[in-house]
């Protein structure tokens, strides 16, 4: 299907990404928190005990690198990784009392953050394009993918 603009769709969402990154870190107040380590500690408070493989597939990034990641957040003093006590392979992330205290404020410059970027917006609008994203996101997921591979072979 060929629209003018959807040739760009790719470059504006990976730029808004990042200018939404670069824009939490600048207002995170005292600069110890980047955003991939705001993500983590907001997931990580959602999901105590998450094992790291996990966080790493939520993150979408690779198991080495979220463990590079929370290396710092721990030597931070922001998570605590415990063993599992069923499965020695298992590490599972917990949030600290430091992290807790500051996780208000984290949404809080998220939220700003949201705010900046949607500004001009009608709540219209800003309902329409979190529903367009979320549908983007559904029809790019692996299940979605799988769900399709499923429906072809039934349907073939």
């Amino acid at each position: 299907m060929e629209s003018p603009g959807y040739e760009r769709l790719g470059p504006l969402v990976h730029d808004v990404a990042r200018l939404l990154r670069r824009s939490f870190e600048r207002r995170i107040s005292d600069g110890s928190l980047s955003a991939t380590q705001g993500r983590a500690l907001i997931l990580v408070a959602k999901s105590e005990g998450m094992p790291q493989a996990r966080l790493a597939d939520l993150l979408e990034i690779e198991p080495i690198s979220v463990s590079r990641l929370l290396d710092r957040m721990e030597d931070g003093g922001w998570v605590e990784r415990r063993p599992d006590p069923t499965d020695r392979r298992v590490r599972s992330v917990y949030p600290t009392d430091k992290s807790r205290a500051v996780l208000h404020e984290v949404r809080s410059v998220a939220g700003d953050v949201y705010e900046e970027a949607l500004k001009g917006l009608s709540p219209d609008e800003r309902k329409a394009l979190i529903h367009g994203l979320q549908v983007m996101s559904e029809n790019l997921s692996d299940g979605a993918a799988l769900a399709c591979q499923a429906d072809a072979k039934v349907t073939a």
